[in-house]
């Protein structure tokens, strides 16, 4: 399979997520593109990495998760999705560090309240394509220790599947093994996905 991995927003493509589900994966194919901080950007970007590279299923996590509920059509597993990152943003203005090298060497990035406003516009509207099919698609990680966010309840009032496991906001190898990986390998098992 080929796999399209959106990372959060402090994060990278280079993550160690991604670097984990590279080693478990090894046979499968791993897209994971650094994020540009405009979310328009991001999000086309986005779409052409699903275009070029035949994406089979898309990963997103946190900031991630709501840019890949955002494909629509494609079978994804959103991880701790951050429906509304804008709200998480505008408590954290100014610059901060970006835990992952970035291709682009870039180290810091700046929440200004422009910035928040163009994440607050593109989340306006994101589940009014959710019919049938997206939730048959879509399937969601929640840890039930999550210190960030926690958009269980929203998720369920659009989506039917999710799992819970016993962790944070942020994934350890523990739980991609345990509860991400046997997601990943049900929608390899279902031919018919796409």
């Amino acid at each position: 399979m080929t796999i399209l991995y959106v990372h959060g927003l402090s994060s990278s493509g280079s993550g160690r997520t991604v670097e984990s589900l590279r080693q478990l994966l090894s046979s499968d194919t791993i897209v994971s593109p650094d994020l540009p901080l405009d979310p328009f950007s991001a999000l086309s970007l986005l779409k052409e990495c699903v275009k070029e590279n035949n994406v089979d299923l898309v990963i997103g996590t946190s900031m991630g998760g709501m840019f890949a509920q955002k494909l629509f059509g494609l079978p994804k597993i959103l991880v701790n999705p951050a429906f509304h990152v804008s709200e998480f943003m505008r408590e954290r203005l100014g610059i901060h560090e970006f835990f992952n090298p970035r291709k682009d060497g870039v180290q810091q990035f700046e929440i200004t309240t422009s910035l928040c406003d163009q994440y607050e516009q593109i989340e306006k509207g994101q589940f009014m394509q959710v019919d049938d099919i997206e939730k048959k698609l879509t399937v969601a990680l929640f840890g039930l220790h999550d210190e960030l966010i926690n958009c269980r309840s929203e998720y369920s009032t659009y989506y039917d599947e999710y799992v819970l496991f016993d962790g944070g906001h942020r994934l350890d190898e523990q739980i991609i093994r345990s509860r991400l990986l046997p997601l990943i390998e049900k929608f390899r098992a279902n031919a018919s996905f796409k």
